[in-house]
């Protein structure tokens, strides 16, 4: 199936061309991870507005991407039984509404409502279609690596740009302004999105396993959550991680049980018995980890301890959004010329080394361009990664299981979205003006060196 597939016509008898769809796709990535990040530089503002704190505005944050992660993989089946499309016109709505409503909330509570709660199940419902149709639509390596470099990018952009964004809307109007523009941005992506052709036909009668779907939300939430209480209860840690431990355990042994039996389970086991696939995941996870971690723990840091506004920190920002933007969209080009196993890795390295950097003159400098050099190189080893490490997993299966693997892939990202804050956050939290932003980004080393170790066993080719 080639991309002049992907062109629709509708009612008018004008085609959706290929590059109108990737933009749809593309700006629905890059508007979900943008979400994920722009409120770091709010901290303040909304903390002043809705009578909160900083460890109150990461709660928010930190729940969002949980949200994103816990519903993931069934917002990737439900696919398949109602339609890429309709899936993905579905969340930009829901997403919409949750916009909207956090643009009015009056307090913590509906803020959690409508950006952690109805902007995370709109992101699960429509971020899974995004990479089924990018891969369904383009079938080759190259092809896909030029559209997944284009994806990625905003993605990735999203995520590094949202300090900046978020700094300029929240300086010069409000931080409720920053949701107006999300809801905007949603508005364009339906414009751009309305006729795309979903290649592949919907199938009402697939079966859906709703207790797999509660399993491994509850599992995956218990899990964030005993990382979230590490600051103020370590018995509640201990509780919460055991407990959602034991529920992920039952969810897989259902899923075994439901398949041994010949019925669909959420997420088959037999996807975990890809070594590539897994080593990819991995490398996902550790990836998004690395870029929330980062972005929440140096934009608190910048704001709580050196007393940073919000337009200061997104400036200082820019740095990784420009090192990501260079490398993300010269993915086909690095993708002609070097295997997947060796970007990977290349991403990895650098952007360790950018988090030793970033410690050793925060700690030296007391000016705001000692963040410069390791947001960059973070940015740089970023771009180079997330390409490839998505192409992996993806390219690992075949069309019939694009809906289990997107989900999971989404998933598994988004997971290692919530753990970069939920960790690094709980640690900067505990003692902001006691070296806690050393120890914090240390861990995010540690995690890099995990994802380079990971990257290594990729197959060379």
């Amino acid at each position: 199936m080639g991309t002049s597939s992907v062109a629709e016509t509708a009612g008018t008898g004008q085609p959706a061309g290929p590059g109108r769809v990737l933009a749809a796709l593309a700006l629905a990535q890059f508007i979900c991870s943008f979400a994920g990040s722009n409120m770091n530089v709010m901290i303040n503002d909304i903390s002043r507005d809705l009578g909160t704190t900083v460890q109150g505005v990461q709660v928010a944050i930190t729940v969002f991407l949980l949200v994103m992660a816990a519903l993931m993989i069934p917002g990737g089946k439900l696919t398949d039984r109602y339609g890429r499309k309709r899936c993905f016109l579905a969340g930009l709505l829901v997403y919409a509404a949750g916009a909207l409503l956090s643009a009015a909330a009056p307090g913590l509570g509906v803020l959690i409502l409508g950006n952690s709660i109805l902007e995370g199940v709109g992101t699960a419902l429509l971020i899974p279609p995004v990479y089924i149709l990018t891969t369904l639509l383009y079938p080759d390596v190259t092809s896909r690596a030029r559209a997944f470099g284009v994806v990625m990018a905003l993605g990735g952009i999203g995520a590094a740009a949202g300090p900046l964004i978020g700094g300029l809307i929240t300086t010069f109007v409000s931080w409720r302004a920053a949701f107006v523009f999300q809801a905007l941005v949603i508005g364009v992506i339906v414009l751009l999105g309305r006729r795309i052709e979903d290649p592949l036909p919907p199938d009402p009668g697939r079966s859906f396993d709703t207790k797999g779907a509660v399993l491994s939300a509850v599992g995956l939430v218990l899990v964030v959550m005993g990382i979230l209480a590490a600051d103020n209860n370590v018995w509640l840690m201990v509780a919460l991680l055991v407990s959602g431990a034991l529920v992920l355990w039952w969810f897989f042994r259902s899923a075994r049980a439901a398949e041994a039996s010949g019925r669909e389970p959420l997420l088959s086991p037999r996807l975990f018995e890809n070594r590539t696939s897994n080593l990819g995941l991995v490398t996902q996870n550790l990836q998004w980890l690395l870029l929330m971690g980062t972005s929440f723990t140096v934009a608190a840091y910048l704001q709580v301890v050196r007393g940073y506004d919000a337009i200061q920190t997104g400036v200082v920002f820019t740095a990784a959004t420009l090192g990501l933007l260079a490398t993300s969209l010269s993915a086909e080009r690095l993708a002609r010329r070097h295997a997947q196993r060796t970007l990977v890795m290349a991403g990895f390295a650098v952007s360790v080394a950018g988090v030793v950097v970033l410690i050793a003159l925060a700690g030296t400098f007391a000016t705001a361009w000692a963040f410069v050099p390791g947001l960059l190189l973070i940015g740089l080893g970023l771009g180079v990664m997330l390409t490839p490490s998505v192409n992996v997993v993806q390219s690992s299966y075949p069309e019939e299981q694009q809906g289990e693997i997107s989900g999971l892939s989404r998933s598994v990202s988004n997971l290692g979205s919530s753990f970069g804050t939920a960790i690094a956050g709980t640690i900067l939290v505990a003692g902001l003006d006691k070296g806690a932003y050393a120890a914090a980004m240390s861990a995010l080393a540690v995690a890099g060196l995990g994802g380079l170790a990971a990257a290594a066993r990729l197959p060379r080719q």
